[in-house]
């Protein structure tokens, strides 16, 4: 049997997909039936919103959470601690 190739969403589409399942009067289900697309993805897409997944949401009301900013970050931090330490 052969395996599914899995869909890339945009990152537009996903947080407009949590967006709408927010709505009051709205469920999960009805939201993922519409977008042809899994209610557990959604609670899959809403948890790595929230942790701020880098694969899955790079940005956030302007703030860039991108892995390389997260490298960026590291290094500085590295840096700032053999100063420190010198």
């Amino acid at each position: 049997m052969a395996r599914k190739k899995h869909q890339h969403y945009t990152e537009e589409f996903r947080k407009e997909a949590i967006k709408r399942s927010e709505k009051p009067g709205v469920t999960q289900a009805q939201v993922a039936k519409e977008l042809g697309i899994s209610a557990q993805q959604i609670s899959n897409w809403k948890r790595q919103f929230n942790r701020l997944s880098d694969k899955q949401f790079n940005s956030i009301d302007g703030v860039d959470y991108s892995k390389s900013e997260s490298e960026e970050l590291r290094k500085l931090k590295r840096e700032n601690k053999r100063l420190k330490e010198e």
